[in-house]
């Protein structure tokens, strides 16, 4: 097509019996919108008036549907076919839209240049009108995190973790998933071997193998999954940073699946929760200058620090100072491209209500340290552990903690597979979770109530903003340099004085332990030991300063 959109004419029917025209007579709204001319020429036209009629009124596009059974199609379109021959249309585009069985049928005819079926979506449609569908792409789609936001915001980003037990399995769901086209960003998930082994091979245990992701063992290994990628949509490619020999695994990453973004936590990874060997001042130094490693080459980082005290069941007060102290240390490394991850639905138990106040307190907190130098993109994702193992009923969490995510306008959506709470996702399982999850964005968009506006969501969020205040107040008080919320040290003695502090830590060498919390009226709070009544941060630092 040669032609300017604003030139180009786009007529549409029905052929046959089919009186089904919702979905034509939708494409030819996408397509004025996007300038072009549309004439409707009506339902069950036979294929030799279509293509008379099209003929006379000087068609570029011919759009035909047909939405009844693939055996009553199948005659229509080769007749289609082979009159389209017959008159030599071949300057003419031909695409089709039905069901996912009559477009079967229509692809083996070998005349439509696109096909849409239903589980194609408006962007999908736009790309073809944009002259950008699969036979006329030419433009790689964006390969950094930033520059793929800005081309699809307001539409966020999808992003799904995935990692099989082995190699071949995982390089062939890594193609598979690029060539759906659902996904923006694979999350490479290593298993535990690689998380704190991979430079230390006679330090892993064979037994353990596959064991939480994929056995990566070499560099090339991690370039085979990268090319397993570079296919469909090309999805970026990111990993986890790994809980041992962090700055190796960060130039690694970075060389080999040009790594989108560092996630690296504050205060984990460590001897406090087992997952390494590291002190807690020796991790809270390296996530610092794992940072700063980072903003030097111009790599986001996301600090995933605010729902690990979250997953612990610390109350809600801590998660949104830790989320706050995570931005931090981030902007004072110097990171220009802050990720700020927010999750949803932790601890099991809380409610939406109260859970959206919550992501606003952190909001309000993260965002009061933006500048032009340090960009905050928002990403959401729903907590793993509010997934039921029951299939269906997974699928609805899913799709509504998305809508309730939407509120927070964010730049990605981490999708947590519907399955997860039974198995790790399959490739066929994270394109089925990332497509209810288009569906809940298309939504989403074209306009929701905005929650944010409730009162009781307002009071939670205000309440959790003054008690963060309190604690982040007491732990600068801990510090006597110029930038005490930056000082190892500072961090540090805030775990073990029990500041900060989870009821999962009890018994540990590192951390108090001491705290207690219950969900009261759908939030996650700190409790008096001997009441089980909610108490303010200030009587509960007061009794932790007393001890």
């Amino acid at each position: 097509m040669q032609k300017t959109s604003n030139e180009m004419l786009i007529v549409g029917a029905t052929l046959g019996g089919c009186r089904h025209v919702a979905g034509l007579l939708n494409f030819l709204r996408l397509a004025e919108g996007e300038g072009y001319r549309t004439r409707y020429l009506g339902t069950g036209l036979s294929p030799d008036s279509l293509l008379t009629e099209s003929t006379l009124s000087g068609a570029a596009v011919i759009a035909v549907s047909y939405r009844l059974t693939p055996e009553t199609a199948a005659p229509l379109l080769r007749a289609l076919k082979a009159e389209a021959d017959r008159r030599s249309m071949t300057d003419v585009d031909f695409v089709f839209g039905g069901t996912t069985p009559v477009c079967q049928v229509a692809r083996q005819v070998g005349l439509f240049h696109a096909l849409f079926d239903d589980h194609n979506s408006p962007d999908d449609v736009l790309s073809y009108l944009r002259g950008s569908d699969s036979r006329k792409k030419q433009k790689l789609p964006p390969q950094t995190l930033v520059e793929r936001i800005e081309e699809s915001y307001p539409r966020p980003l999808l992003r799904h973790h995935y990692g099989r037990p082995t190699m071949d399995e995982t390089a062939e769901g890594i193609a598979k998933i690029a060539r759906a086209e659902v996904l923006d960003v694979i999350s490479l998930g290593p298993d535990q071997n690689a998380q704190r082994a991979f430079f230390r091979p006679d330090e892993q245990n064979p037994e353990e193998d596959g064991a939480g992701g994929v056995p990566m063992r070499t560099g090339e290994d991690l370039i085979r999954l990268y090319e397993a990628s570079r296919r469909g949509n090309y999805p970026l490619m990111r990993c986890y940073s790994g809980t041992a020999d962090v700055f190796a695994m960060a130039g690694l990453l970075a060389t080999t699946i040009n790594n989108a973004w560092c996630a690296v936590p504050l205060f984990w990874y460590n001897v406090m929760d087992g997952r390494g060997p590291r002190t807690l001042r020796r991790s809270i130094c390296e996530a610092q200058r794992l940072m700063r490693w980072h903003a030097q080459r111009s790599i986001p980082v996301e600090v995933n620090e605010s729902h690990h005290w979250s997953l612990r069941d610390a109350p809600d007060v801590i998660a949104v100072a830790a989320a706050y102290l995570a931005a931090y240390n981030a902007k004072a490394a110097g990171v220009g491209d802050y990720v700020a991850q927010f999750m949803f639905n932790t601890p099991a138990g809380v409610s939406f209500s109260r859970d959206l106040g919550k992501m606003l307190a952190k909001r309000q907190l993260i965002e009061s340290l933006a500048k032009s130098d340090f960009r905050i993109w928002r990403e959401v994702r729903s907590g793993l552990f509010s997934f039921p193992p029951d299939p269906e009923r997974a699928r609805g969490q899913l799709a509504s903690s998305t809508l309730l995510q939407m509120a927070l306008k964010p730049h990605i959506v981490h999708v947590v597979g519907y399955c997860e709470a039974d198995h790790a996702a399959e490739a066929d399982e994270i394109v089925r979770s990332c497509r209810i999850t288009q569906q809940v964005v298309d939504n989403a968009l074209r306009g929701i109530p905005d929650m944010t506006r409730d009162d009781k969501v307002r009071r939670w969020r205000d309440h959790l903003l003054r008690e963060a205040q309190v604690l982040l107040r007491a732990i600068e008080q801990l510090g006597e340099g110029d930038d005490p919320l930056t000082d190892p040290d500072v961090l540090a003695q805030a775990v073990q004085k029990g500041y900060l502090d989870a009821p999962h830590l009890v018994g540990s060498d590192v951390a108090l332990g001491r705290i207690q919390t219950a969900i009261i009226d759908g939030a996650c709070v700190a409790i008096d030991p001997g009441s089980g009544r909610p108490y303010s941060e200030e009587k509960r630092l007061q009794l932790l300063q007393s001890d």
